[in-house]
């Protein structure tokens, strides 16, 4: 790998200045630099270059990620200002989602892009669905380009059609969640300022058409609310605000789609720790992340996909809207969870490539225990979004014969560091592997003091997965983004982490995920580990719980295996101490329960764990007996 002021050599004076430069010479300098890589003996060419240089569509797997992502980097050279690409002009030559679906179109019309239990969607019937609906917006409702629509709906190939058509209508679409409430939905509604809203009638039970109402009279811009009975398909009505919309005859006449350096998606934090902030997305930034994730999994042509991660948020975003429709390949899609049914949807479908979070995959494990499937197709599984268990993640792979792969980072920042294909088995499931090649990271101490060289801190990051941080209220914004990104424009993440002696990263924890007994750090994950390995435990969740004499102390709450007795407190540490775990870690308190509350990101929602066992011991405090899933 040549040193990056190597490359930037290769660029001409003329075009390293302090003006922006014109789309002409940056051509002429990512040619340059396709042209020197094509000339490096023994190492494979980066066929993801044909993003950038507009060369034919990717057919093979990718040999080095490095050469796309350094030359996105190059480009962040010649731009005055910016650490990610989200601040770039229109200079830097990207093919766009909307444009790589039109392509498809034409390619291959009959290709299935989208698959699940119903008829597949195929990528002519994708596009003929997502231009109808971008005609409705921009012309229908005539909504100016950047203007916000937010889009709730499960996680089924309407979700993608939504998003594609409000590129193609040259609007902002907002992903909300489908675990999200009304709280929630209100609050993302008024956060993005959106004009219009795509939904199910209901949700949950509750009447959409309500919440937009409440909204219009707590003085909330009106907003046109857009209703679907399907998937948003060609010959399936729209109605909006109750009244069934008309069809345009097509082809027709839309707006500019958003640039892949334009400000394309709003979507929420997680909701793990309160209400959620909206992150804002431009297409470039999931370009570079795409390219790391065909380098890490050798993705290819020849795969099909399957993501179970909700499709707003960063991490369903790149495994079934982004990477897929780049490849070329269709993807599995859920409208809701079940770890039974994606077993079936696995072997039907023979999926090659998995994306789910460590709960999900942890619960599909324990189903796979239970029945009989093969799951032999499966040749890549990444996951991550919060920690994963080391005996979890290697009795999968055991099972299907699947390789675990994960990146770390935040749905703010895109990828930090990865896992590949090449790792050993100890690197792949005990580390998050290595620092990506094109971010630049440093460590900082609780004070904020560069603690590199230390290898131990919080992480800061610069480059090109970056997001533009947050989205809403300038004086909000401007409080939110001073928390993400230090003056000196590193934008953190919220974790410990090492660095070791082979270059890879570990995960410690969140900084709000350690338990400080008596002065002393006790990782929440590691605690969360060491009860999973019981028998009897399928998911557990270690929080801190306070205490008047070591200001906290380890309480962990569980969900037992079908079919399994109660576990007390007492067997369960006594199972621990036989297997010799550190005494610290012993939990001190144990809560059995039917489900743990899980976010809109699937994750475990930590936060309502933490005011749970507040609610438990203020109502012991005052008299009343601990709940009857209470095991302490």
């Amino acid at each position: 790998m040549v040193a990056l002021p190597t490359l930037a050599r290769l660029a001409t004076p003329s075009t390293v200045s302090a003006e922006k430069p014109t789309s002409a010479s940056n051509s002429r300098v990512a040619s340059r630099i396709a042209r020197w890589a094509s000339s490096l003996r023994g190492r494979p060419v980066l066929a993801l270059l044909s993003s950038v240089v507009k060369t034919p569509p990717l057919r093979r797997p990718v040999g080095s990620y490095r050469t796309i992502i350094t030359i996105l980097y190059v480009s962040l050279l010649f731009t005055p200002g910016g650490h990610s690409l989200g601040a770039m002009g229109d200079h830097l030559l990207v093919q766009t989602l909307a444009e790589r679906i039109a392509q498809l179109t034409e390619d291959q019309p009959g290709g299935n892009a989208y698959l699940g239990v119903g008829p597949p969607l195929t990528w002519r019937q994708y596009r003929a669905a997502s231009e109808r609906l971008a005609d409705l917006l921009a012309n229908g409702l005539g909504l100016p380009r950047g203007e916000r629509v937010a889009f709730l709906l499960p996680d089924g190939p309407g979700v993608h059609i939504a998003l594609s058509g409000c590129e193609l209508a040259g609007v902002v679409a907002v992903g909300i969640g489908p675990r999200a409430g009304r709280r929630e939905i209100e609050h993302l509604l008024g956060l993005s300022q959106a004009s219009a809203f795509i939904s199910r009638p209901s949700h949950d039970g509750l009447a959409l058409a309500e919440v937009v109402e409440s909204g219009a009279e707590r003085g909330l811009p009106r907003v046109h609310h857009l209703t679907t009975e399907g998937e948003l398909l060609p010959g399936e009505p729209i109605r909006i605000n109750g009244a069934v919309a008309p069809e345009s005859p097509s082809p027709y006449a839309l707006p500019r789609p958003r640039a892949a350096n334009e400000l394309f998606l709003l979507n929420s934090t997680s909701g793990t720790t309160g209400m959620p902030k909206c992150v804002t997305h431009d297409q470039a930034r999931w370009q570079a992340f795409h390219a790391l994730a065909v380098e890490a999994g050798q993705l290819s042509a020849e795969d099909v996909f399957m993501s179970v991660v909700p499709a707003p948020f960063g991490f369903g975003i790149w495994t079934s809207h982004v990477t897929p429709s780049l490849l070329g390949v269709p993807c599995v899609v859920m409208s809701r969870f079940d770890a039974t049914e994606a077993l079936e949807l696995i072997d039907r479908h023979r999926v090659t490539v998995l994306a789910a979070v460590s709960t999900q995959f942890i619960m599909m494990l324990q189903a796979f225990e239970e029945q009989s499937h093969s799951l032999r197709s499966l040749r890549v599984l990444f996951t991550g979004g919060e920690a994963v268990p080391y005996e979890r993640a290697a009795a999968f792979e055991d099972k299907t014969g699947a390789a675990v792969l994960q990146f770390y980072g935040s749905n703010e920042t895109g990828a930090v560091s990865g896992t590949t294909l090449q790792d050993s088995r100890e690197k792949r499931l005990r580390t998050a592997g290595r620092p990506v090649p094109s971010m630049n990271i440093r460590l900082f101490d609780e004070a904020g003091k560069d603690v590199t060289e230390s290898g131990r801190g919080r992480p800061g990051c610069k480059g090109p997965t970056l997001s533009r941080g947050y989205y809403g209220d300038p004086a909000a914004v401007a409080e939110a983004n001073a928390e993400l990104i230090r003056k000196d424009g590193w934008m953190m993440l919220g974790d410990h982490v090492e660095i070791d002696a082979d270059g890879y990263l570990i995960v410690g924890g969140r900084l709000d995920d350690f338990i400080i007994r008596g002065g002393k750090n006790i990782s929440g994950p590691a605690v969360e580990e060491q009860v999973a390995e019981h028998p009897s435990v399928a998911l557990a969740a270690a929080v801190a719980m306070p205490d008047r004499v070591f200001g906290e102390r380890v309480c962990v709450y569980v969900e037992l295996k079908e079919g399994m007795p109660e576990l007390t407190l007492e067997a369960l540490i006594d199972e621990l101490r036989a297997r010799a775990v550190s005494k610290e870690t012993l939990p001190e308190r144990l809560v059995v329960v039917d489900a743990l509350p899980r976010s809109s990101g699937g994750k475990v929602a930590k936060q309502a764990l933490r005011e749970d066992i507040r609610r438990r011991l203020s109502r012991e405090q005052a008299g009343s007996p601990p709940g009857d899933a209470d095991g302490a």
